[in-house]
């Protein structure tokens, strides 16, 4: 075997899934903005037609006009002016439509990155948490910005760039053909040589723009997992440890975008040369040919067609400026993509969660009224009706087998159970799965091995968001949003009166700190409760899973962040919030 072909097959690879990325954006593109799409390209075939037809006006400009006005004893201006006034209005209405197409691009790359942002969270919401575990919060935050904002230049100003560049190359080719052969030749060959260099160039530029992005995620990642950790870092004094980690990790992405973007800087000014040289070398050609006799190329036709090389050379110039953007863009959509792509997680599960009533007799039937009294329902399906079952809050583990890597086990053969309203605690070392089972519960992850009942019902026929709805759980790490204290507990069951949201943060003992803030239940929580301290932030953890009424209350070492004093205060609140739940 060949030791270059690995390489070579790489380099294909790489280039095909380039030109998948590029496809799909435009796909992409295309499917929401069709019609201003057309419009666009429409606008820029007008734009260049009429550069190309002012160009080729200068001809008869000069031979019809200025060259017999030169030469004439009269001077009459008047069909000079015309003539320029006609020339006026053609590159007048190529100005209107250059304006017009950019207008609209720029609507056309803000409308899709929003959207392109927006399905990109919907997919996120929709991902397991599997995925939020393996993946720095960091990085997922940069596709999300940086690598869509990469997107903002290739739609709104490198396509139509490009578009127009191939539109203008193929239209001022066809002219200088009509116009002199030998000079076409010429220019070509001048115009090869600058594909072929900036198609070189873009090929070593391309994988250090993937390794640049990537680096950008890893900078993002660590400046999140400082922040989140200043304190630690500073009990420990490890800022300067801290600072040197950071060293190199921003110098591994000065030296990516170092290489990156110093191949593609050099592209313009290689092609502008080339092309300045082509531009000499026609007029060295057309000036002595237009000095003999026998060729019958006038000045005019000489001054047109070197106003078309500059025509012909400019759009590979462009396109070699548009290079680096673009292949960044495509590593930044690469990126953008392989999140879009995230499967979501799965949920076969058919049991639904409802809503019910009971009679005097103590039968219940289901309601499409908020009663806050809930039942299992599976659904009517092979000819047998749909079947009720009380929501008690019984679980229980059967042979219980479960790894985050199947490989690897953690949990072997667990059994165990709780019946409706008894309370059970976990006591084990750090590691010894205590958060691993409250994860299975909720079904977090799936478990390898075993079944896990609820009401006698396997989890996994549950439907995950009624599952989940049905327990309460209190985790060890609080997260608050930037909202206010009351929309906050309200989290906890959206339909939540006000009553019943401040009757929840009495129950949890938290009213009375909450009545103390300047604006009470209003308070504007920021950085995810920053400015209360982390005792009230769970005691509002609390609250909020008091105003969804579980029947199923888990609390993952919810008081370890409390101290003595307020683990005094919520204790009592613990234990209504406990009665007659499991």
């Amino acid at each position: 075997m060949n030791p270059g072909d690995g390489k070579h097959k790489r380099k294909d690879r790489e280039g095909k899934n380039a030109l998948h990325v590029m496809k799909r954006l435009l796909g992409y593109v295309l499917k929401n903005y069709k019609f201003s799409c057309i419009a666009v390209v429409a606008c820029i075939i007008v734009s260049s037609l009429t550069t190309l037809i002012a160009t080729l006006f200068i001809q008869k400009l000069v031979d019809n006009y200025i060259i017999p006005l030169t030469q004439s004893a009269v001077h009459d201006y008047a069909p000079l002016a015309a003539a320029i006034i006609k020339l006026s209005a053609v590159l007048l209405v190529g100005v209107l439509c250059s304006y017009i197409y950019n207008r609209i691009m720029v609507n056309v790359g803000q409308g899709t990155l929003k959207k392109l942002r927006f399905e990109l969270f919907t997919n996120m919401e929709s991902l397991p948490i599997r995925y939020f575990d393996t993946h720095a919060h960091g990085d997922i935050m940069s596709v999300y910005t940086n690598d869509i904002d990469t997107l903002r230049q290739l739609i709104s100003q490198s396509i139509p760039q490009v578009i127009n560049s191939c539109i203008t190359l193929v239209s001022t080719f066809v002219s200088m053909i009509v116009l002199d052969i030998p000079l076409t030749i010429v220019s070509v060959i001048m115009v090869i040589i600058m594909l072929y260099v900036t198609s070189r160039l873009s090929e070593l530029s391309g994988k250090y723009f993937v390794e640049q992005q990537k680096d950008i995620g890893k900078v993002n990642a660590y400046i999140e997992e400082m922040m989140e950790g200043q304190k630690v870092v500073k009990v420990f004094c490890h800022e300067e440890e801290s600072i040197e980690q950071f060293r190199k990790i921003n110098d591994a992405l000065r030296a990516s975008a170092n290489n990156a973007n110093k191949i593609a800087n050099i592209t313009m000014p290689v092609n502008g040369n080339i092309g300045n040289i082509s531009y000499v070398l026609c007029a060295i050609a057309g000036g002595i040919l237009a000095l003999s006799d026998f060729s019958g190329l006038t000045i005019g036709t000489l001054v047109a067609f070197l106003s078309l090389n500059k025509s012909f050379t400019q759009p590979v110039t462009q396109i070699s400026q548009q290079v680096s953007s673009i292949v960044m863009a495509m590593a930044g959509a690469g990126r953008v993509f392989e999140l879009y792509d995230e499967k979501p997680e799965t949920d076969e599960g058919r049991v639904e969660l409802v809503n019910v009533k009971y009679n005097a007799d103590k039968e219940f039937t289901e309601t499409k009224e908020s009663t806050m009294m809930w039942a299992w329902k599976r659904p009517a399906m092979d000819g047998k009706p749909a079947e009720y079952r009380r929501l008690e809050g019984d679980v229980t583990f059967d042979g219980v087998d479960f790894g985050y890597n199947p490989d690897k086990m953690v949990l072997h053969d667990i059994r165990m159970y709780a019946t409706p309203g008894q309370k059970i605690a976990f006591v084990g070392s750090t590691g010894a799965g205590k958060t691993t089972i409250t994860n299975l519960i909720n079904r977090f992850y799936d478990i390898q091995d075993g079944k896990i009942r609820y009401d006698g019902i396997n989890i996994n026929h549950i439907k995950k968001d009624d599952l989940r709805r049905s327990l309460g759980i209190v985790l060890q790490d609080t997260n608050l949003f930037t909202e206010t204290i009351m929309e906050n507990i309200r989290y906890g069951r959206l339909d939540a009166t006000d009553e019943e949201c401040i009757a929840a943060a009495r129950l949890a003992n938290a009213d009375g700190f909450i009545r103390r803030l300047p604006e009470g239940y209003n308070t504007v929580l920021h950085s995810g409760g920053a400015n209360l301290s982390q005792g009230q932030r769970q005691l509002l953890a609390i609250a909020r899973a008091a105003v969804a009424d579980p029947p199923v209350l888990i609390l993952d070492e919810a008081t370890s962040s409390i101290d003595t004093r307020t683990e005094k205060l919520v204790q009592k609140g613990m234990d209504a919030l406990m009665s007659g739940r499991t």
